[in-house]
């Protein structure tokens, strides 16, 4: 490196926010729109910023952050995993990839795993696999099956997923699109009956829809689904990649309503906030279809992180995380509803997943979040006019009652 390159370097290590932000408008294609905030380090429910500000984390990246930031335990699963084996890809065994499939099966109450790096490639894997399931067990005619989805689903951003999307954003310039595919209204069992035919093999849901709204369903709504789908012989498919692992009070957020989907699609909070890990879940009779060379990934099922998952999953367990998001979600939507704010039309979700739609007269839920912000307060907005708040599982109750208090301040 010349004395020029180590120059910039330097220069680059010690930016403010205004240059990175500066930086990344230049170098990085436009694909996000993130609050004017540039994070540094992370220790539990806190962020820092490059210039120093300290802000609470009420995103948790999504919910991949459930066990807060630099947990101790999941990073000291990571360093020492990384100075043994990170990856091996499966063309060889290793000896992190049984333990994981033994205990995320066990935990899951189910019989087979299979596992990817990102959601949506865990989505992407429960279709083949549902597709697969469709001609070789149930007899669907080639090239006929069908997949039923509801209206305001996310599960990803590839150019299957967006198939069956109906935001307009998503899908816009991206065609020709994927078939296979029959949407209907999220929440309604009368549309699910109806669309139901001979080629149906799965039904693809969401048990909260996060990115739709925090939107949750009615009263026995996932109970109809798996009754539809016992009835007509179809898989019945939860994508728990954000609201699973404890987010909503729950091990899953179909443990709601008591059912067993055929099959979990996992990620986010299974890679501890510190890898990318996404798995699909299910029985043999399911997943048992698929043939060496059917589907894979090289990263899939690495050492390394199925070391972090392993830890991930006992650290949910032993810090009983599932019963706190439950204890302080319902105590912060209660409070909420409480202060009774002009601009607050409904304060909805379980556990620590938390919507909260705005009123007609009080606009987009963006201005707020921003305001937040500069209370020092990080949450993000969701289909406009909806602040979705769902900070890590660990928080404290008294950090939460904290950001209580800046929500009703700012929206007073």
């Amino acid at each position: 490196m010349t004395q020029l390159e180590e120059s910039a370097v330097a220069h680059m290590d010690g930016m403010n926010s205004a240059g990175h932000m500066q930086m990344v408008e230049q170098y990085s294609a436009n694909n996000y729109a993130p609050l004017p905030v540039v994070i540094s380090r992370g220790e539990g429910a806190w962020v820092w910023d490059v210039d120093g500000k300290k802000y609470l984390d009420c995103l948790s990246a999504y919910s991949a952050l459930n066990f807060g930031h630099s947990h101790p335990r999941i990073l000291n699963a990571f360093i020492e995993q990384a100075k043994k084996l990170t990856l091996t890809s499966r063309a060889f065994q290793n000896d992190q990839f049984g333990p994981f499939c033994h205990e995320l099966t066990a935990f899951c109450d189910m019989d087979m795993v299979l596992p990817m790096n990102t959601g949506a490639e865990g989505v992407e894997t429960a279709i083949k696999t549902a597709r697969k399931w469709g001609y070789t067990v149930k007899g669907v005619p080639d090239g006929k099956a069908q997949i039923i989805v509801c209206s305001g689903n996310f599960h990803g951003r590839t150019t299957t997923i967006i198939s069956f999307s109906d935001d307009p954003q998503t899908r816009a310039h991206f065609g020709p699109y994927t078939p296979g595919f029959v949407q209907v209204r999220y929440g309604s069992t009368d549309a699910l009956k109806a669309a139901i035919t001979e080629n149906t093999v799965a039904v693809l849901f969401e048990p909260i829809q996060g990115e739709g709204g925090v939107v949750v369903p009615p009263e026995g709504y996932i109970n109809d689904i798996r009754a539809l789908c016992d009835e007509h012989n179809i898989l019945m498919i939860a994508d728990e990649i954000q609201t699973g692992l404890a987010r909503t009070g729950k091990r899953f957020a179909v443990d709601h309503a008591e059912v067993k989907p055929d099959l979990v699609i996992l990620g986010k909070a299974l890679g501890g906030g510190v890898m990318p890990v996404s798995a699909v879940v299910g029985s043999k009779a399911v997943l048992g279809v698929f043939q060496p060379g059917d589907h894979g990934s090289t990263f899939g099922g690495n050492p390394l992180a199925c070391a972090v998952a392993r830890e991930a999953i006992r650290v949910l367990v032993d810090e009983n995380l599932a019963e706190r998001a439950g204890k302080l979600g319902a105590a912060f939507r209660e409070k909420l509803r409480a202060a009774n704010c002009s601009k607050v039309k409904e304060v909805r979700g379980k556990g620590l997943l938390i919507g909260v739609q705005m009123t007609a007269d009080a606009g987009p839920a963006k201005p707020y979040c921003k305001q937040l912000m500069h209370e020092g307060m990080l949450c993000k907005d969701t289909v406009s006019d909806v602040m979705r708040i769902a900070p890590p599982l660990m928080i404290s109750e008294a950090d939460l009652d904290w950001a209580l208090e800046r929500v009703i301040q700012v929206l007073a």
